[in-house]
């Protein structure tokens, strides 16, 4: 009969902070391998992609974490699992203080989405550096306690479990965008209130209410684009397609008011109505405010009395464009 060695006296310390850390980890994989395009737009933000593509850094880092969040979950206290990860709590720190500092000074928009909860968790540069200092830092140094030493360096199960879901999480990441998950991996899904998709926190804070405050009442169907293909670029014939449908729906008096939002600068937006005449209310909207509310461009939605009900993947569906022209 093998003598099984009993286990450190603070053996439950350790492994409970490890699995803490572990579902940290991975509920910061699962906000980001929803929409891993924001993902990679943070990585430029932060100027990581020198070496190799955003989009390609992208999913090595989700499949990283996703691995080291795995092991931790499973109990694999070894030393090549906590002393990377170690590290990597000491890069996630570096990165929200960076961006911190630089909101401080007025270097960067304190508005955009901080820390290694992507687009889903709505956070200052500040709270992203506290909330990690507290969620990261306490589990990852309690998980080196009552660590056994007498356990094998690389638990065959269990590694290989860390092994396939870490590959499983680059493949989801990498099909993902092609997933009809915008409502699972934005912040706007049928149900929310106008008032309550924001940008910025405070005295600061920009909604979409008050940049579009039309959408509190009535009935509205919301389009938001990228204009610069049609304002000096290259031409987008669907979207080009969707606006005369779109002036044409405007017309009616009887069907919902058409909206069309867009990050374009002045200068594009001036382009758009004079080479595109929309008869639609064009807004100008803060890139923050916008990029969490959708994966790709386009994307529309149904606003009744301030309310979102329907959101669609792309351009509105010809029925609804129909609808708007000639209502019921």
């Amino acid at each position: 009969m093998t003598n099984v060695a009993p286990r450190p006296r603070l053996w439950w310390v350790g492994t409970i902070a490890a699995a803490v850390l572990g579902i940290v980890l991975l509920v910061a994989v699962w906000a980001k391998v929803l929409d891993p395009a924001a993902f990679a737009e943070q990585i430029r933000t932060e100027k990581l992609d020198f070496l190799v593509p955003a989009g390609t850094l992208a999913l090595f880092a989700l499949a990283l974490e996703a691995a080291f969040g795995l092991a931790l979950l499973l109990g694999v206290r070894r030393l090549w699992v906590l002393v990377p990860a170690v590290f990597l709590v000491t890069f996630f720190l570096f990165l929200t203080g960076r961006a911190w500092w630089l909101s401080a000074h007025g270097l960067r928009d304190a508005a955009a989405s901080c820390g290694c909860f992507g687009n889903l968790v709505q956070r200052t540069p500040a709270e992203a550096f506290w909330q990690d200092l507290l969620l990261l830092v306490p589990p990852v140094l309690l998980a080196f306690v009552g660590r056994r030493r007498q356990a094998p360096v690389i638990p065959p199960v269990r590694t290989a479990v860390v092994a396939l879901g870490a590959v499983a999480v680059a493949l989801f990441a990498w099909k993902s965008p092609q997933l009809p998950l915008d409502d699972l991996a934005t912040r706007l899904r049928p149900g929310v209130r106008v008032d309550g998709l924001c940008a910025g926190s405070g005295k600061g804070a920009v909604c979409l209410s008050t940049v579009a405050g039309g959408l509190q009442k009535g009935d509205n169907l919301v389009v938001i684009a990228d204009i610069s293909k049609l304002s000096g670029g290259a031409a987008d014939p669907a979207l080009a397609a969707a606006v005369d449908q779109l002036n044409t729906a405007a017309g009616n008096p009887d069907g919902p008011k058409i909206w069309l939002l867009t990050a374009a600068t002045p200068e594009q937006l001036t382009a758009f109505n004079w080479t595109m005449g929309p008869v639609f209310q064009v807004i100008e909207a803060p890139p923050e405010l916008l990029r969490p509310l959708y994966r790709q461009l386009p994307r529309s939605f149904r606003v009744k009395d301030g309310r979102v009900t329907e959101t669609y993947a792309g351009l509105p569906p010809p029925t609804q464009v129909a609808a708007a022209r000639n209502p019921a």
